[in-house]
């Protein structure tokens, strides 16, 4: 066999190991999607999807829950805690403004399971803004909810020092409903174009936070 034809049996063998191991990726990946989807319990394949997503979004620290980020592990446990549930109002729920416009994709399913997602797989949302008045008063913590057609619903409520506390281990998981989108760290949230029935009041009026 000549120099030649070893360099290419190599390349040969090369591409089938590059090819073998993005095939194992890929069923590795969606292996971990189908468990993540299945149960909301935080294992091997949250952990894993958490990994693939903080190595494009945040290199270091690798990857935080978005209320961790904004507002501090311990507020956030309490702003998760106090969150209120997901409900119909005339029909629709809370979605996210930026992938769901219409009445369509804001409708829930049938059943239970119309919480969490709607006709359309969309996810329930809460949109979320704090006041913090500490330490001479509580954290005013607004959830605000969009639904299409109808605008916004804002739901308020407080945190004071000992409520932060009882709640700061509050589990932070992606599968929780509705899914918690903090507006002080939402980009291009003042630039968003609504109709003006439903623009949103707290639009110009929040001030970033980051790395918190």
């Amino acid at each position: 066999m000549t120099l030649t034809d070893q360099r290419g049996q190599a390349t040969v063998e090369h591409a089938a190991l590059v090819l073998l191991a993005a095939v194992v990726a890929f069923a590795a990946v969606a292996g971990a999607r189908l468990a993540a989807r299945d149960d909301p319990t935080p294992d091997l394949a949250s952990a894993l999807l958490r990994k693939q997503r903080c190595a494009v979004i945040y290199p270091d620290p690798c990857w935080q829950d978005p209320l961790t980020e904004a507002y501090g592990r311990e507020l956030g446990g309490a702003i998760r805690a106090l969150a209120p549930a997901p409900r119909a109002l005339s029909g629709l729920v809370g979605v996210d403004y930026r992938q769901c416009r219409s009445a369509r994709c804001a409708t829930p399913r049938p059943g239970a399971e119309g919480m969490h997602l709607t006709l359309s797989n969309r996810r329930t949302v809460a949109y979320t803004a704090i006041d913090d008045r500490r330490p001479a008063g509580p954290v005013l913590i607004d959830y605000w909810i969009y639904r299409p057609t109808l605008g916004w619903e804002r739901v308020r409520a407080e945190a004071d020092e000992a409520a932060i506390a009882r709640y700061a281990a509050t589990p932070l998981l992606d599968t929780l409903d509705p899914q918690l989108i903090p507006l002080e760290t939402l980009l291009g949230r003042d630039e968003a174009r609504f109709p003006a029935a439903e623009r949103p009041p707290w639009q110009g009026e929040i001030e970033s936070r980051w790395g918190m």
